[in-house]
């Protein structure tokens, strides 16, 4: 493969210039400004900066549907989805729901057995157990059959989602921002954050309507913002200013030892100290575990942690959570071994795409495979493992270059006979098909990737914030930027400089660690998954961390990319 490609983020100068005159750090407005923040009011992130919810279409109609159950103790039911977003968002619905009165209860499709969302199925489920109104969280927006039959079966459905719709809709009160005809001006929410909303304008419908008093006080939503966070980051939507705002504040309940028996019972078995609770850490140390239990088994014991008010029985969901991550992960390494197997046979570089399957894959990893054979090839990746009678169950990731929705739609349309179906969006994306097709899948695949995908795209590219000054370079700097919200379109600050190697050692299985200077400057570097001994002179494309080891802070590099520049 040719070397990766390293460039700078284009800086919007009247935008830093703006922030400078207000008050904005020199480095901050820097990276500010190429993230799109205009002012320093979009750095400002305290509730009462959150978006209105008035603008969230049918949001007053659900509020009033909801105040009726509650009123007339109706059972209400949430579906839920089976991965962290909807575990979150689901347990965000059971409390603040029953907090203003509500008789509710969940069920959550199992992966195998039921399949994505609100079907037929699971429908006959909710009406067998006395359901009268159906709420769905992150998902039911493509329910078209499961709502359907849902009324047939004399229950009302509410939907509460963000997936983007197709071009019908169910025929039910639907509260997403992606809708048509929805005036919300944040796009981005996930499907908690969309739960969080409805409980909002539910409360303030509830307020004035009378409804709370002192034997029934008004809940104060923010006791649930550390789940909103944990959900927001884990769905990996594009971090904007509302989302932001979200997910800082529930950090910040984190941090001050604010958060669920559950939460806190998963960043205990994460070994992360809550004090020093980070994005990263929501993203790759608690949601992985939450998920572990939606992939192999059963998302209800990743909601049951959730809503654990005992911190004892917390902590044991959380090691039955942590067990089943560490089978995921053995699961997901024998998968890539065999993965990477294959491909040593046909050489990913000399193609557009990589499809895989094996008859011994697991469903519930197919997406994490995936997701890492396009790291390691750069590459579209779509990953299989067999289902029920004859079909195979696939997900894909994307790189930059290929939308995968669209790519798959446009092998739709060229051999509409090969998929069952599909569906997704830009970066990953879902589909199913019989296993007899697979071979003509990987062709017609291959085939409109070459025509969609642009040769260069194929090269890894580094995005970075370019050089970082010899001043920065220091412990202060990285502690300051690790107080800040970065995620999924708002990426954590990253730099290029070239450094010269001191001193370097092996660490660890297959990493190194490394003195490197800069100018006057001399910082620990760490390697990962680098077994090459590193030339005198590097490039390298790195993060800033404040790493603490012995109860004392330093300074370290975590090198994301280098290449020798002599």
């Amino acid at each position: 493969m040719k070397p990766a490609r390293i460039v700078t983020r284009p800086v919007d100068e009247t935008a830093q210039q703006t922030l400078l005159a207000q008050g904005i750090e020199p480095l901050l407005a820097k990276l500010y400004a190429t993230r799109s923040v205009q002012n320093i009011q979009e750095t400002e992130l305290n509730l009462s900066t959150l978006l209105p919810f008035h603008d969230l279409k049918n949001i007053q109609a659900a509020c009033e549907r909801l105040a009726t159950a509650i009123r007339a103790k109706e059972k209400i039911l949430i579906v839920a989805d089976y991965d962290a977003d909807g575990a979150t968002a689901c347990a965000v619905g059971i409390l603040g729901l029953r907090a203003m009165g509500g008789y509710v209860d969940f069920l959550v499709p199992n992966r195998f057995e039921h399949g994505y969302g609100l079907t037929p199925e699971i429908a006959e489920l909710a009406a067998g157990c006395g359901t009268k109104l159906l709420l769905t969280v992150d998902n039911g927006t493509a329910s078209l059959a499961g709502v359907q039959h849902a009324q047939q079966l004399g229950m009302d459905v509410l939907i509460t989602d963000h997936h983007l719709p197709g071009e019908k809709l169910p025929d039910c009160l639907i509260v997403n921002p992606n809708q048509p005809e929805d005036h919300f001006a944040s796009k981005s929410l996930a499907g908690v954050g969309v739960m969080f909303y409805v409980l909002m304008a539910l409360r303030q419908h509830l307020r004035h309507t009378h409804w709370f008093s002192p034997e029934r006080p008004e809940p104060n939503l923010a006791q649930w913002l550390d789940l909103v966070a944990l959900g927001t980051v884990a769905d990996v939507v594009a971090l904007d200013h509302n989302n932001r705002i979200l997910v800082s504040q529930g950090l910040k309940r984190i941090r001050a030892g604010k958060m669920q028996p559950g939460v806190s019972a998963l960043f205990a078995i994460a070994k992360r100290k809550p004090e020093q609770a980070q994005a990263m850490d929501l993203g790759f140390c608690i949601a992985p575990r939450l998920n572990a239990a939606g992939r192999l088994d059963d998302m209800s014991l990743g909601i049951a942690c959730l809503l654990c008010r005992d911190l004892e029985e917390a902590n044991v969901l959380a090691e039955q959570l942590d067990d089943l991550n560490q089978e995921r992960r053995q699961i997901q390494r024998s998968m890539q071994e065999e993965a990477t197997m294959q491909l040593a046979q046909i050489n990913p570089t000399d193609r557009y795409s990589i499809v895989a399957f094996n008859e011994n894959w697991h469903q519930g990893v197919v997406g994490i495979v995936a997701g890492r054979l396009r790291e390691n090839y750069h590459r579209p990746s779509i990953v299989f493992a067999p289902a029920e009678d004859g079909m195979l169950r696939g997900s894909g990731r994307s790189i930059p270059g290929l939308h995968l929705r669209d790519a798959l739609d446009l092998v739709s349309k060229q051999q509409p006979q090969l998929m069952q179906k599909f569906g997704g969006h830009a970066m990953a994306a879902g589909l199913s098909l019989p296993l007899t097709n697979l071979p003509l899948f990987q062709q017609a695949f291959e085939q409109v990737c070459q025509q969609l995908i642009d040769p260069e795209d194929l090269n890894h590219t580094y995005q970075t914030d370019g050089a970082l000054e010899s001043h920065h370079l220091n412990l202060s700097t990285a502690q300051m930027l690790s107080t800040l919200v970065w995620g999924q379109k708002f990426p954590e600050p990253s730099f290029c400089n070239e450094f010269k190697v001191i001193n370097q050692f092996p660490v660890g299985t297959g990493h190194r660690k490394a003195i490197l200077r800069y100018q006057q400057h001399e910082c620990e570097a760490m390697f990962f998954r680098c077994n090459t001994p590193l030339p005198e002179q590097i490039r390298a494309v790195y993060r800033l961390v404040a790493n603490e080891w012995r109860q004392k802070w330093e300074l370290q590099l975590y090198i994301d990319y280098w290449e020798n520049c002599i």
